[in-house]
């Protein structure tokens, strides 16, 4: 892994969670997307070398609306950029880590993603990111 990529944060109300992070981090959201497959709208925020993602769920089966009911608000994933997806998936297999899902997917950001599941991970749901193209 290359370095963390982003630190994702689940919100209720992505309006009044943009303007606390604008305030907080003294910056401006550089993107927004929704990403249809997950139900999930998404704002990436960036201070010096350091992304923020806020998540907001679109629908009451999103993964993010399951983690805010059991969980509230807060930080949801950390997310690791890497340089082949695939390979660092293999090697986490390896290594007994259980992976979310078996092919990477398209996530925001212009990224590749896999997730990897807390219950191995001291209950931090980590992300792996690849650049796509």
């Amino acid at each position: 892994m290359n370095k963390i990529e982003h630190i994702g944060i689940a919100v209720r109300d992505m309006a009044a969670a943009t303007d606390i992070y604008e305030r907080l981090l003294n910056t401006k959201v550089y993107k927004t997307e929704s990403v249809a497959s997950e139900y999930v709208n998404t704002v990436f925020m960036q201070t010096g070398p350091n992304k923020i993602e806020l998540l907001e769920a679109t629908s009451p089966d999103s993964p993010i609306a399951k983690f805010i009911e059991k969980r509230g608000e807060g930080i949801h994933h950390i997310a690791f950029d890497v340089t082949d997806i695939r390979a660092e998936m293999a090697r986490l297999k390896a290594e007994g880590f259980t992976l979310l899902n078996e092919e990477p997917k398209k996530g925001a950001d212009n990224k590749l993603v896999c997730f990897v599941h807390p219950k191995g991970v001291n209950g931090v749901l980590i992300e792996l990111c690849q650049e796509i193209g």
